[in-house]
């Protein structure tokens, strides 16, 4: 089985102004499935695309489909180490570039199909709605490798209710500023208008020049729709003038916690109130639920309802309950198929047909969701649960900061304590002290910071989200360091 591209729809590069018809990518998408084929591209076999952001890789994505072969879509920027890793867990037919088609990694050849020979049409092969058709990688470039498995039957039930939720009328032309490695960037920002005939616009995102320039694309391309994160928004509302041809019908903004001040920030600056808070996960091959601003006011942590499925409750005791709060376990019809080769894995997240999402929140009588922290993320001060996200929330409320990222760190007392980082906006003459006393005002005792980091930026994965990892390891080296420049020391 393979997806078709509607002939009506358009992919446009806003740096250059190219625009690819429909037809133009069917026809290219044609020729590199049989070049594909000849490399052995099958159903069961799978083809790694290590590029992304561009028409090219949406016509190497449909030329995999053509084949029945599933795609495994990575980060560009993933280094040669990490690329051989991926391939020899992988075991595709071919890596395929754009540009410098050349090579082998680890054995497996490097093509630009672009300029790769071949016949002009691949020979039919059955397909069918269960096989795999994208392998998108959450973690494991320097680890072991955590392939998300997607047939082409989940890909198509969430496209379907995406655009019923979402509706044609507003996805009429799209604007993508997200990787198209991931979930949120390649399903819900590019394949959902695309196979409702709508027009895909794609632009950089991940630099402050770009950012800039946000609200001059949306009306240079007359964009009705996008979806971004909220580091993101963070960025373009301070970089970005709004859009000024009020044609930016609805947004959405999701992959990591938004507070009720951004999202109305965010309202205030695109012109509409249908500014949605999104929740989604690669293992429902992306959006499973959303709040609209249209009809609900802006709160912390506040999703709103399941978008063709249901979800419940496990408590503590793993009952699955309607309602209450507890993790949150969700049914729905683009379920995964399960991890890659990790069996283990997939029989924890998947159990009974519900999904296992690691995060907690609560379920109100009328089936309206709110998320309250993620469990990886627990940090477990003297059997109190604390959230970070919580914190981070507050924090970010106070005039100087900009942004706030709280962690667990090792305490031999209470087992673990709460730590934060802090980037303060330009000129702020707050210290850690001040801080500290006006957080100590707005939570309760266990939840505030013992330890305060002050530093120039937050760490994010490619996806938008903190690395909070990473920032609990960066403050715990920069304190053995120099304690005295970054901590605030113990409460």
């Amino acid at each position: 089985m393979h997806l078709l591209l509607n002939s009506a729809s358009t992919i446009t590069d806003a740096m250059s102004g190219r625009r690819y018809f429909g037809v133009e990518i069917s026809a290219a998408a044609r020729s590199g499935a049989a070049k594909l084929a000849l490399l052995g591209a099958r159903p069961g076999s799978s083809v790694l695309l290590y590029h992304g952001g561009s028409p090219r890789f949406f016509i190497d994505l449909f030329a995999i489909w053509r084949t029945g072969a599933s795609a495994a879509c990575i980060n560009p920027a993933t280094t040669r180490s990490e690329l051989e890793r991926i391939v020899d867990f992988l075991s595709p037919v071919a890596v395929l570039v754009d540009g410098n088609g050349a090579g082998a990694v680890a054995g497996c050849p490097v093509v630009d199909l672009a300029t790769a020979k071949g016949e002009d049409e691949p020979a039919a092969i059955p397909r069918h709605l269960d096989d795999d058709a994208l392998v998108l990688f959450t973690s494991g470039t320097t680890g072991e490798p955590k392939g998300v498995v997607l047939s082409f039957r989940s890909l198509l039930a969430r496209v379907s209710l995406n655009r019923a939720y979402i509706g044609d009328a507003n996805l009429h032309t799209t604007l993508c500023v997200l990787p198209t490695h991931f979930g949120h960037g390649l399903i819900g920002n590019c394949l959902t208008p695309l196979f409702g005939g709508a027009d895909l616009v794609l632009a950089p995102g991940g630099d402050l020049k770009s950012v800039a320039r946000l609200g001059d694309v949306i009306d240079a391309f007359g964009v009705t729709f996008m979806s971004s994160v909220p580091a993101f928004w963070k960025l373009a509302l301070k970089a970005a003038k709004p859009p000024r041809e009020g044609r930016l019908r609805r947004l959405h903004i999701g992959s990591a916690p938004l507070s009720a001040d951004l999202w109305r920030a965010v309202i205030n600056w695109s012109g509409t109130r249908d500014v949605v808070n999104m929740y989604g996960l690669t293992e429902a091959a992306n959006w499973v639920a959303g709040a609209s601003a249209a009809d609900v006011e802006a709160q912390d942590g506040l999703i709103g309802r399941v978008w063709g499925g249901s979800a419940s409750i496990r408590d503590e005791h793993g009952r699955l309950e309607a309602g209450g709060e507890g993790e949150l376990v969700v049914q729905t019809p683009s379920l995964m198929k399960g991890y890659l080769k990790r069996q283990d894995l997939t029989a924890a997240a998947l159990r009974d047909g519900w999904l296992t999402t690691g995060d907690v929140g609560r379920i109100d009588a009328d089936g309206t969701i709110r998320l309250t922290g993620r469990r990886k993320y627990e940090i477990n001060r003297a059997g109190l649960k604390v959230y970070p996200e919580d914190i981070d929330i507050l924090l970010e409320r106070h005039p100087d900061v900009s942004e706030a990222c709280a962690f667990a760190m090792s305490d031999p007392i209470t087992g673990e304590a709460v730590g934060v980082a802090l980037v303060l906006k330009e000129g702020s003459a707050s210290s850690i002290q001040a801080l500290r006393a006006w957080t100590v005002e707005r939570l309760v005792a266990e939840k505030v910071p013992t330890s305060w980091y002050i530093v120039s930026e937050i760490p994010k994965s490619d996806r938008g989200k903190i690395n909070r990892d990473r920032v609990a390891r960066i403050c715990g080296e920069n304190a053995a360091r120099a304690p005295a420049e970054v901590s605030g020391g113990a409460a």
